[in-house]
């Protein structure tokens, strides 16, 4: 099967569960930071899994965008 581009509805759907994502990991992160020095050794751990899912959150943003201007290409600067 041919992978096709995501749709509205689709990268909208799929913001809407990393946004999700993203409110539990900023909790456990805030939560492992109020318990320091207890658990530090989760902390690069937490800390990255946050960062992925917020940079994923970044990247769909960025392509629900152009695709709401009608665009497929993926610059910050469109021809």
């Amino acid at each position: 099967m041919i992978p096709t581009a995501l749709s509205v509805t689709d990268l909208k759907n799929q913001l809407r569960r990393l946004n999700t994502k993203a409110g539990q990991l900023k909790m456990d992160l805030h939560d492992l930071a109020e318990g320091l020095p207890a658990n530090y050794e989760q902390l690069v751990t937490v800390a990255q899994q946050t960062y992925e899912v917020f940079h994923q959150i970044h990247c769909l943003k960025q392509q629900l965008a152009a695709l709401e201007r009608g665009g497929t290409n993926h610059d910050e600067n469109p021809s």
